[in-house]
């Protein structure tokens, strides 16, 4: 069964990374409602990957350097965007405006990087071990997606409760 998952690999892989790209160019223009339980789970598989990543690193010391300044750019990366991501209540919803240019430029990055591998590996990029170039930009994404949703929670947080209604003080003229 294993050999004839990995013989559909160079038709889901592909599909399945194109599906990413689409999500990713979707979620980087224009307002987005702020969804919490999509957003913590998306936190959760985010913070796995990013436990991976650090198992690899240690068992395969020779990415360590390459995936350590890619989280360092990705801090970086996030933190940044962080500043330049403007959040609101709109009808009474959450919703925040990504900056356009840094999610622009994070999903060439991404597009770039799987359109290298594909047309210099081929179909074999499905198969062959990853760099430490792409190790490296995974941990930047990655890195960036952990900093950039943790920032916005804390942000949509600090909004709901700035719009949370006081509540009434008690009448002190009671007889």
């Amino acid at each position: 069964m294993a050999s004839a998952f990995a013989s559909t690999a160079p038709y889901w892989v592909p599909a399945l990374s194109a599906l990413m790209v689409y999500r990713r160019i979707r979620r980087t223009f224009g307002v987005q409602p702020w969804r919490p339980v999509r957003s913590g789970i998306r936190l959760g598989i985010l913070a796995l990957v990013a436990c991976m990543l650090i198992v690899l690193a240690v068992v395969q010391p020779q990415l360590a350097l390459a995936m350590a300044v890619g989280a360092v750019l990705g801090v970086g990366v996030g933190l940044l965007a962080l500043k330049h991501t403007h959040v609101a209540i709109r009808d009474g919803r959450r919703v925040y405006t990504p900056n356009p240019w840094i999610g622009g430029a994070l999903t060439v990055l991404l597009v770039g990087r799987l359109a290298w591998r594909w047309t210099h590996d081929g179909l074999a990029a499905t198969q062959a071990a990853p760099s430490a170039l792409t190790l490296g930009l995974a941990a930047v994404l990655i890195v960036y997606s952990l900093v950039y949703l943790i920032g916005l929670m804390l942000q949509m947080r600090k909004l709901a409760s700035a719009q949370a209604p006081e509540p009434q003080a008690a009448d002190q003229t009671h007889p």
